[in-house]
């Protein structure tokens, strides 16, 4: 097996926290005691997605408070938020008290582009600015400007009883360089490396033509080559360079520890889930990344052949969908003790 340039230097892993309808309290408890184990097992971040009229985490941002106060350890993060379903001004207080309450621990992720199926939840959103809302990076330059602690309004001061602020409050300082863009497009990297921002970087890309790839003509086509350019494209925009930040978010479904039948179900998923990955997808030519599916000593060697994991040291692998609490046990704890060291990471204690 190769060996890599560096140690992996951060190790997290990302939920979706699907629940029941029918008794969605205990998915949401699953989700935490999911977060309450990567902290026993060392993991650097927990990160949970963000979905919207579905049977997943609506509100991470109440679930990472709720995570801040039965964790101590742990950074916590969204992977992503969608802003078009924000308002940076609110989603900015929310982020602040949160970090507040967890000592400085959240990693907000967000993204840009319309709601899901906006036609359809348009009235229900924005009913008398459906027409006229922005969805473009300017959102996501509002929300950070206003974290950052620029000026909200022109007043400040006592009136009455009461103190006003200028600014968001409260204001927590460290929060403003723990934003991090979730990007698949050479726009959207080189946008977050301009604003100073960090990288998630996931199991989908944009499909971009040759007109679109300034400055990387001839790049690889495939998915690793097409998110590799994206890795060198983000840093070389930010301030930072080579030192910036960029996490890596793929499929991993380790199998040392796992029963016949989970991995058996493990196969199976990854086997549907396989098509997509042959040929760009959609109108937006989506491209897919494989799921990782093996022993730990197996990924470790496809994770070293994969051009943009061997330019990052920060990964947040993804959990599958639709799995059992008992399947996120054994594939957390073979992440923490098997993979993990393979890839040269050393659990925090």
């Amino acid at each position: 097996m190769p060996l890599p340039s560096q140690p992996l230097r951060k190790l997290g892993f990302l939920t979706i926290g699907l629940f029941d309808g029918a008794d969605p309290r205990r998915g949401h408890e699953s989700t935490l005691e999911i977060i309450e184990l990567g902290e026993r097992l060392g993991f650097d971040s927990a990160w949970v997605r963000h979905r919207h009229l579905q049977y997943g985490i609506s509100s991470p941002v109440a679930v990472l408070a709720a995570a801040s106060q039965r964790t101590h350890r742990i950074e916590l993060g969204t992977a992503v938020t969608p802003l078009g379903w924000e308002n940076p001004l609110r989603l900015a207080e929310d982020l602040a008290t949160v970090d507040i309450l967890s000592g400085g621990r959240l990693n907000p992720g967000v993204s840009v582009g319309p709601p899901m199926h906006y036609d359809q939840v348009k009235q229900a959103l924005y009913p008398d600015t459906s027409d006229s809302e922005d969805f473009g990076y300017d959102r996501v330059a509002r929300l950070l400007d206003l974290v950052r602690g620029k000026p909200a309004t022109d007043f400040s001061g006592v009136e009455g009883f009461e103190v006003f602020s200028d600014r968001v409050q409260p204001h927590s300082p460290g929060l403003g360089r723990r934003m991090w863009y979730g990007g698949g497009s050479l726009n959207s990297a080189r946008w977050a490396g301009e604003h100073g921002m960090n990288l998630l970087t996931s199991s989908v890309v944009k499909a971009e033509g040759e007109e679109e790839r300034e400055g990387d003509a001839g790049a690889p086509r495939d998915f690793a080559g097409i998110q590799l350019s994206h890795v060198r494209e983000f840093r070389a925009h930010h301030p930072d360079g080579p030192a910036a930040r960029v996490s890596q978010g793929l499929v991993v479904i380790p199998t040392d520890g796992a029963t016949r039948e989970q991995r058996a179900k493990y196969e199976e998923y990854a086997e549907q889930r396989m098509p997509r990955t042959t040929a760009p997808q959609g109108p937006a030519r989506l491209m897919f990344a494989p799921d990782l599916v093996g022993t730990s000593q197996d990924i470790a060697e496809r994770l070293y052949a994969h051009a943009a994991f061997r330019e990052i040291d920060e990964v947040a692998f993804a959990l599958p969908f639709t799995f059992d609490h008992e399947d996120y046990v054994q594939i957390l704890t073979d992440i923490a003790t098997k993979l993990g060291p393979a890839l040269g990471w050393r659990p925090v204690d």
